[in-house]
């Protein structure tokens, strides 16, 4: 795998989901390249594929046909184990939904993707973490004692805590206010340029996709602009 191969490589991918109506086509034939280092927002109206786009580029969904590789590796190959382990190495996810342990504080929830893949520093790694992003006196803290713009920060915080080379957002500005979101929409930039990490960007936000190196439009399952 060379340095210059795309980080990201979807081949005519294909994703259909059963529902008690029958199957739903979520997505048709797309194929889309990221080269590493690029910023690449993912822009369309609600229920285009954006979100299902992402899902499929982190392993997450398997598509019902198509390849995925992600840095070189087709994951189809993976069985969920291995998917799992890869994914903790390669790819750092930030839902609009945050998907916080609410039983876990700030500092075990960042430590949490470093304590499965064995890291004996977890802990000390996750209060410089969450150091970086503003909240080193929030450690303690459990996530319904945080604000919403605190708790995207400690799932920042967790998806870089394993400096991953690939960074994958989806709305991450969604459940926040202006103010707040512009916040965190810094930190992500900030963060992806500090670690060198690819960043794809699910938005509805024309302004913030406007801050990319690239933008394509998903529209009906299909991606309008896939040049690149």
């Amino acid at each position: 795998m060379s340095i210059s191969d795309p980080i990201v490589h979807l081949t005519d991918v294909a994703l259909s989901l059963t529902s008690a109506a029958g199957p739903v086509n979520i997505l048709h034939g797309v194929s889309l390249s990221v080269e590493r280092g690029h910023h690449v927002a993912v822009i369309g109206p609600s229920g285009s594929g954006k979100s299902s786009l992402l899902a499929i580029t982190a392993g997450l969904e398997r598509p019902t046909s198509g390849r995925v590789e992600i840095a070189g590796q087709d994951l189809a190959s993976l069985n969920e184990d291995r998917l799992a382990q890869f994914r903790g190495r390669q790819i750092g996810i930030v839902f609009q939904a945050f998907h916080l342990v609410p039983t876990m504080t700030a500092l075990e929830n960042v430590a949490l993707p470093l304590e499965l893949a064995g890291e004996r520093n977890a802990l000390e790694r996750s209060r410089i973490a969450l150091g970086d992003v503003g909240l080193g006196d929030r450690t303690g803290h459990l996530p319904t004692e945080l604000s919403g713009g605190e708790q995207q920060r400690v799932a920042l915080a967790r998806a870089l805590i394993a400096k991953p080379p690939l960074l994958l957002a989806d709305e991450p500005t969604g459940n926040l206010d202006g103010a707040t979101g512009e916040t965190i929409v810094e930190l992500i930039f900030e963060a992806a340029g500090h670690a060198g990490a690819t960043l794809v960007l699910v938005t509805h936000n024309a302004e913030l996709a406007g801050r990319c190196s690239r933008t394509v439009v998903m529209e009906d399952g299909r991606l309008k602009d896939p040049a690149g």
